[in-house]
């Protein structure tokens, strides 16, 4: 086993601080020995699966302990873990599952119904015994020694982590330990991360950003608090018993705290041990902004910007957020940004160009989509007009990250647009193919569908979806519908019907949603 293994954070952290509270959510604590002991015990059944190396483990589950334990155990073996976004429908639980090959599923008694409905055929893994899996971590921790030896070299598959792509269904990015490590390492630094911290562990441990709550905290010798954000009187308890000294967040987050009535925020006073909040994943609003400075007005706040293939870019200074709210701000550490045109020159202050990532935190591809990865992750000969690596060396990997930015005379950079039409709400990245696609599959009377979305600075973006009919449709009746095969936050916000579409040929039939955007936003 190398040092650039999450294996070795959790060692590590075990052997120098070991008493010390490392997880804890509601009533349950676990010391950093107690986390390697149980750590231990279900990696060692694991390894008793005898499966391939590198095959693949897929966690299915709502936010525990538990599941943070399964994240480590697994990352403690020759296999991968998969995780899958609990808000999954059945039909696209599936998908992951045959798209990756998974051959063992770890989940909860919520989910064990779903697992059921896509006839899964592989060993099946519950943290409470639970009627349809095969042992439960309880069994296991009975049973099992705990006597595992590590191999894993920095440069193994660690993680697949998957979200829409621009073709509708989940595609998987493939992720190594020492991009995992390398993430823990420079978050912490940019964020002065201590060992004093508690860490909220409020985001899901389904992407990058949620996952490096744990491995910050590890590598730090930290403390993560555990929450599931269900009313922001909870959330606000969550900040107060708990201690949060660093409060990592998602921008809808940020809406939904403050959706409570004002007069039911606690004071600045009962919140004066967190000092630091971070946001990812979407814009922030200056909504937003103005809600976090005038509630948490000690707290530095860091808005970050990050990539589907590269787990963190830049992020903006907290002392400039008054001054340039709307930047993105400049590369993290060990990263270097580009901002090249079409013609791969450099472009000059206020230019608009793709933004390109040099250095840390790259992954390794995408999963059984060579197409994709290709189109992302590029030689650094396409920098050639920009930098000249010296002896000719191009071998070197960058991300062309089809996000169009420009930078102020400063070197500050803004964000201005997508490359492809994916839509940013609430958190999560939204394919507007995928919507259409589930409903001309079940919605037979629409015969013309068009999702986009608009700007909503409490969610970043609405979803809108346009259709055409013979006659209009309930709008009861195509939520009912859509809500059948699509997680909520895919739901589209408005429903409008038209008798003829806008198109932007005829000859390809292609409907021309900017003139729908556009139309749209003048009735506003």
């Amino acid at each position: 086993m190398t040092v650039n293994t999450v294996r070795n954070l959790l060692e590590t952290a075990a052997k120098e601080a070991s008493d010390k509270i490392a997880l804890k959510h509601n009533s349950v604590n676990y010391s950093y020995g107690e986390l390697l002991e149980r750590v231990n015990k279900i990696a060692h059944y694991f390894t008793t699966l005898d499966l391939p190396k590198g095959s693949r483990i897929g966690i299915y589950s709502n936010k525990s302990t538990e599941q943070v334990v399964a994240i480590l155990a697994i990352l403690s073996t020759d296999y991968v873990f998969v995780p899958i976004t609990r808000l999954l429908k059945p039909e696209q639980v599936k998908h992951i599952i045959n798209d990756c090959d998974i051959g063992c599923l770890i989940t909860d008694k919520a989910k064990i119904n779903n697992i059921k409905a896509i006839e899964f055929k592989g060993r099946i893994v519950s943290y409470e015994a639970t009627e349809g899996s095969d042992v439960s971590f309880e069994e296991i921790y009975k049973c099992y020694t705990g006597e595992i030896n590590c191999s894993i070299k920095s440069h193994d598959n660690a993680a697949i982590t998957y979200s829409f792509g621009s073709s509708g269904n989940p595609k998987g990015i493939v992720i190594d330990h020492r991009a995992l490590t390398d993430g823990a390492r420079i978050v912490s630094k940019y964020l002065d991360i201590k060992k004093e911290d508690v860490v909220s562990g409020v985001l899901s441990f389904n992407l990058d950003y949620g996952l490096n709550q744990i491995f910050t905290t590890l590598y730090k010798r930290a403390t993560l608090a555990i929450h599931k954000f269900v009313l922001p009187a909870d959330f606000f308890s969550h900040l107060i018993n708990d201690k949060i000294t660093v409060l990592p967040l998602m921008p809808i987050h940020i809406t939904q705290m403050f959706d409570e009535d004002p007069h039911r925020i606690p004071s600045p006073e009962h919140l004066k041990n967190l000092r630091t909040i971070t946001s990812s994943g979407g814009n922030i609003t200056a909504l937003m902004i103005k809600n976090i400075t005038t509630h948490f007005p000690k707290a530095a706040f860091y808005s970050m910007h990050g990539l589907t293939e590269a787990f963190r870019s830049a992020y903006l200074d907290p002392h400039q957020i008054h001054i340039r709210p709307n930047s993105i701000g400049k590369s993290i550490p060990d990263v270097e940004l580009y901002i090249i045109n079409e013609d791969g020159e450099a472009c000059k202050p206020r230019e608009i160009g793709e933004l390109i990532h040099r250095g840390a935190c790259i992954y390794k591809g995408y999963w059984n989509s060579p197409e994709e990865t290709a189109r992302r992750f590029k030689s650094i000969d396409i920098l050639n007009k920009v930098i000249r690596p010296e002896g000719q060396l191009t071998d070197e990997l960058v991300v062309a990250s089809g996000d169009y930015v420009y930078k102020d005379e400063e070197g500050y950079i803004y964000f201005v647009s997508r490359k492809d039409d994916m839509i940013k709400t609430q958190g999560y990245r939204v394919s507007p193919h995928e919507i259409e696609s589930v409903v001309f599959t079940n919605i037979q009377d629409i015969t013309e569908c068009a999702v986009f979305s608009i700007p909503n600075e409490n969610i970043e973006e609405e979803i809108i979806m346009v259709y055409g009919a013979k006659q209009e449709l309930a709008r009861n009746e195509i939520i009912f519908e859509l809500k059948k095969h699509l997680p909520n936050y895919m739901i589209p916000e408005q429903i409008i019907y038209r008798k003829s579409m806008p198109f932007k040929s005829m000859h390809d039939h292609k409907i021309d949603k900017d003139a729908l955007k556009q139309e749209l936003l003048k009735t506003l």
